[in-house]
């Protein structure tokens, strides 16, 4: 790949996602856009009219699924072009256009969670036994669920005025750090290098120890220049979510987060308290580090590099591709053709450019492909394990859009990310098997344990600063720049222990999270690291009934609860043993990384 980074309209098309399957042209995007107005007034025309029978019930919810499905592809396209490239006006009118035509229905449907809400129990529960109800069934017993949340019609509307604001953090917040923050470049063996989000991770992982330095100095230094907006855009973000959770009259904005997936809080809080109890292996990880590394002080710039430096990866993208069919080969022929292929004929756009957003995100609806969304770099195994994670949540939406009707096929980001840890778990596996001499099996077993560390401690200390941030703003505290940066340091000295040397600005990485813009989303990579080992062993381990467990899990898409979806693959999340096990696994590689180094 070339150090310059391309313009959208420079990238060739074969590296591109395929848009077409959702639609063929701009101008079948317009007509539906245009269909989004005249399908909602459709849904209008039930207004008073739910509880009369559940004939009319039927009706209007065959109508909302109808307007439903389509404000879905027209969303989803015009987001997809954004997130391809930021810096096009075009693409962000078009999402702006859809944002508008939602928020114009969201108030005119208003009525129907009110209405829905105020047909007697026994009554509507009497009428899901006709099978005419099938495609609707969850959906309405989980909106029952809410009962107790959902507001008045007129209050219910004014909430929905707020739809298209209450996005203006996240979305500065984005064009903020994707598009106008620049990082400068650094020098590497005489190269100049541009320091962007997709290049950061392979140059913090640098065996030159300078070049991490450099690079961590200039990208933290323009975080620090922004640091007053991107607290005002951060604590801006708490206030919506508390606003929206005593608006609704839940407890808490954790209460808010985790009411809907039928979510315990103590599932939260025992993350928490079970990795605090098992912190003392991480600081064993960090004292080898220190020791490997032969530094009389660990820098945060230190954390990324390999332990095993004498071991260099070049994999290209279609190799990617094929160790991805072969580690995950025990799934089957049609999981891994299905995958592969997708990869490779239009699910996937590949490579950075200019405007892209940073990172990587799978993104599946009802229609179309289950596209993925990578900045893949060739020299960094790091985006290996990416393209199989971002591929175990598009083949759980493929499984899901397959076993469940539109109304209950989308499952939860609780679910998702097991899924996705899943695969990681797999390619690792292939890879340590596969490997060719003792330090490749050094270095595999080193970024295994990089790569649980990230997934599952350094989640639980992003989860941990969400609910501190929130909690203190909840209890009237408050929260300036200064204060923000207190909980991050304090957190960082906790997580990182004794060995660990910080930077006056390394607490800002808590004002750099896209993440946070989601409330409480990212425990949801914790917990999923710990369902996915747990049940990564089961399957290679077991027979053909802990295949299908898993594959009745994928298959659940969003008609069960998440715990309960998970229970069906054959791990119990409630329980504290899926996390304490994955925190063993964790310490059973440290202990070999410590005989071995």
């Amino acid at each position: 790949m070339s150090n310059i980074i391309p313009s959208r309209n420079e990238v060739p098309e074969n590296d591109k996602w395929d848009l077409s399957a959702i639609y063929k042209s701009e101008e079948d995007w317009e007509k539906a856009l245009k269909q989004v107005p005249v399908l909602s007034k459709k849904v209008v025309s039930f207004k008073g009219k739910l509880g009369e029978s559940k004939e009319k019930l039927l009706e209007a919810l065959k109508a909302s699924e109808a307007f439903d499905r389509n404000l879905e592809d027209v969303y989803h396209y015009a987001s997809l072009l954004t997130a391809a490239d930021q810096g096009d006006s075009k693409a962000q009118e078009k999402e702006k256009r859809v944002m508008m035509a939602y928020t114009a229905a969201s108030e005119e449907q208003s009525f129907i969670m009110p209405e829905l809400m105020a047909i007697p129990d026994n009554k509507i529960n009497e009428w899901l036994k006709d099978k005419a109800f099938d495609d609707y069934r969850v959906y309405i017993q989980k909106a029952l669920h809410s009962k107790e949340h959902i507001l008045s019609e007129k209050e219910e509307r004014i909430l929905s005025l707020s739809g298209e604001s209450s996005q203006t953090a996240q979305n500065t917040f984005s064009l903020l750090n994707d598009v106008d923050m620049f990082f400068g470049s650094v020098n590497v063996n005489g190269e100049e290098k541009p320091i962007t989000h997709a290049t950061y991770g392979t140059l913090i992982a640098n065996s030159d120890r300078n070049v991490r330095k450099e690079t961590y100095q200039k990208f933290y230094k323009v975080y620090e220049q922004n640091a007053n907006t991107l607290t005002s855009l951060y604590t801006g973000s708490i206030n919506k979510d508390i606003f929206y959770a005593r608006a609704r009259g839940y407890k808490s904005s954790l209460d808010s987060a985790l009411f809907d997936l039928n979510v315990p809080e103590s599932v939260y809080r025992n993350l928490i308290d079970t990795v605090h109890k098992n912190l003392d292996t991480l600081h064993r990880y960090y004292a080898l580090r220190k020791r490997v590394l032969g530094v009389s002080e660990l820098r945060h710039y230190d954390v990324y590099v390999p332990l095993v430096a004498s071991v260099k990866t070049h994999t290209t993208y279609e190799e990617a591709v094929e160790i991805c069919r072969k580690a995950l080969a025990p799934l089957g022929k049609e999981y891994t053709d299905t995958l592969c292929n997708g990869l490779l004929h239009g699910w996937a756009d590949r490579y950075e450019n200019k405007g892209k957003t940073s990172g990587a995100f799978s993104s599946g609806c009802y229609n179309g492909y289950p596209y993925i969304l990578l900045n893949y770099q060739e020299d960094n195994l790091r985006d290996v394990y990416t393209m199989a994670h971002e591929g175990g949540h598009s083949m759980h939406s493929w499984f899901s859009v397959r076993n469940n009707p539109f109304m209950s096929y989308s499952y939860s980001l609780f679910e998702a990310e097991v899924a996705s840890t899943f695969n990681e778990e797999l390619v690792f596996e292939y890879l340590l098997k596969n490997a060719k001499d003792a330090e490749m099996k050094k270095y595999l077993l080193s970024k295994r344990a990089d790569e649980i560390l990230a997934t599952l401690h350094r989640q639980t200390m992003f989860a941990e600063f969400e609910l501190q941030a929130h909690e203190e703003m909840e209890n009237g505290h408050p929260l300036s720049t200064e204060n923000i940066r207190k909980l991050y340091r304090n957190l960082l000295e906790l997580y990182f222990g004794k060995d660990m040397v910080f930077e006056e600005n390394s607490d800002l990485e808590g004002l750099r999270i896209p993440h946070f813009y989601n409330q409480f989303y990212v425990y949801q990579y914790a917990t999923g690291i710990s369902a996915s080992l747990a049940l990564a062993k089961r399957v290679t381990t077991g027979g053909e009934k802990e295949l299908n467990d898993y594959f009745n899990f994928l298959k659940s898409g969003g008609s069960r609860y998440p715990i309960e979806a998970l229970r069906v693959g054959g791990v119990d999340m409630e329980s504290t043993e899926p996390v304490q096990a994955a925190l063993d696994t964790f310490k059973s590689i440290i202990e070999q990384l410590e005989k071995e180094l």
